[in-house]
């Protein structure tokens, strides 16, 4: 089996900056992606970036320019950094991993548990 784990949620004021970490274990280490995707209060989960086995990433035009995706090795660990948040950013965040890059939740195999951001005006 394979496990994510996230960690890094809280609270901020708009404009502030946050750093999610996603630790990355077992049959997850296999997989060709990793992505993350956030919940909304309300609404259906959504992609937000993501980052194949050699690096390439890819962000939704919501956070482009303001979310930066990274991924550490041995152990391996996927990172996302906030910066200048908005209150619209304000979700759950998910972590997952699949075989192919893409925006869709349906095609990822693994899941992490969620972490709470919340971002205030």
């Amino acid at each position: 089996g394979g496990q994510l784990l996230e960690s890094g949620g809280g609270s901020v004021q708009t404009g502030g900056s946050l750093r999610l970490t996603c630790a990355a274990s077992g049959s997850v280490l296999t997989q060709g992606c990793m992505s993350w995707f956030r919940q909304p209060p309300g609404k259906e989960r959504e992609w937000v970036a993501n980052i194949d086995s050699a690096g390439n990433t890819e962000y939704a035009p919501s956070v482009k320019g303001r979310f930066t995706i990274a991924k550490d090795t041995f152990p391996t660990t996927l990172n996302l950094e906030m910066n200048s948040l908005k209150p619209e950013d304000t979700a759950t965040y998910y972590c997952a991993a699949g075989p192919k890059c893409n925006d869709r939740s349906k095609d990822y195999v693994y899941w992490g548990q969620g972490t709470q951001v919340t971002v205030s005006l």
